[in-house]
């Protein structure tokens, strides 16, 4: 069985007591209680590297937009995530630099720690404070994206601790969204497939993706995206490992499949280039020694599941 509690957001540890959420707006009282402030889905981390949650009255918390309960943490003190991006931050300039926001925003309440981009640190963050910090990210993103109901377009409400919106105009209820992907390791023999889309920094490849089309098994997906982007046929797939990517809002379901080709047509809608690596060539490129090709992402599912393969796992 794959061993899937190193995958990035991965953990499953965190508490989330779905029972308690109807009481969330008790709990926000509770002295106990702690908060993980974010900022234009920014979460706020300490300079050492890791979450900061902040208690019940600090003065961060005067700004809270939407408030979302997230669990309870090993003490049983609950946990909740915050929108306050209407705080005036000292430096509120975002430089993103390819796929990443590099800039940090300060708040004068907490002057040894920084808002930053997920991205950026997700690998270096604790397996709890990853799965913490990703679904405080999505659910808020939901809430963002989705304020008025798709019934009959009026706004809606927070309900149920944050994870529900309820329309007081006609009654219905909408529930957080996810979006199923999946992401393929594609062999044939000793070689793997890769890819690059045309945002990829450059250099970049990893595995294959898509999205899941309503109504189509994991398997059919899995030979669907790959047929569509290269052109190449598959067998055999089975189940690797999961990752909730919270940006926005996807699952991320890895799937190793067997080619029957090598035969590469590329739909250049999709992919800018595609190619097929031997696992040695591989090796070079994850150790960072390949001339021309960089490493899938550390911290994403497509780094893991390369660095499974190489191992024989």
């Amino acid at each position: 069985m794959m061993m899937t509690d190193t995958v990035t957001f991965s953990a499953g540890l965190l508490h989330r007591r779905d029972d308690l959420r109807k009481t969330a707006d008790v709990l926000q009282t509770s002295p106990e209680a702690r908060f993980l402030p974010l900022w234009t889905f920014k979460p706020l981390i300490d300079d050492a590297g890791g979450l900061m949650m902040v208690p019940q009255g600090h003065p961060l918390l005067k700004f809270a937009g939407v408030t979302v309960f997230l669990g309870l943490d090993d003490s049983g003190a609950p946990l909740f995530a915050v929108d306050v991006s209407t705080a005036e931050m000292k430096d509120g300039a975002v430089t993103p630099e390819g796929l990443f926001d590099t800039s940090e925003q300060r708040h004068d309440s907490l002057p040894r720690a920084s808002f930053r981009d997920l991205k950026t640190l997700m690998t270096d963050l604790s397996p709890l404070e990853a799965e913490i910090a990703s679904t405080a990210r999505a659910i808020l993103g939901w809430h963002k994206s989705h304020k008025f109901c798709a019934a009959c377009g009026k706004q809606s409400d927070v309900a149920v601790g944050g994870w529900q919106r309820s329309c007081g105009a006609c009654g219905t209820s909408h529930f957080p969204r996810t979006d199923p992907v999946v992401i393929m390791l594609i062999t044939h023999g000793n070689s793997v497939l890769l890819g690059r889309s045309p945002h990829f920094t450059p250099g970049m490849y990893s595995l294959l993706a898509g999205f899941v089309e309503p109504g189509e098994p994991i398997e059919a997906a899995v030979r669907r995206e790959v047929m569509e982007e290269a052109g190449i046929p598959v067998g055999d797939v089975s189940y690797m490992a999961s990752q909730p990517w919270p940006f926005p809002a996807s699952l991320m379901i890895g799937c190793r499949g067997t080619a029957l080709s090598r035969d590469i047509t590329i739909d250049e809608n999709e992919l800018e280039d595609a190619l097929w690596l031997t696992k040695e060539e591989c090796a070079e490129v994850m150790a960072g020694t390949h001339p021309d090709i960089l490493p899938a992402r550390e911290g994403a599912i497509a780094h893991f599941l390369l660095t499974k393969w190489l191992a024989d796992e």
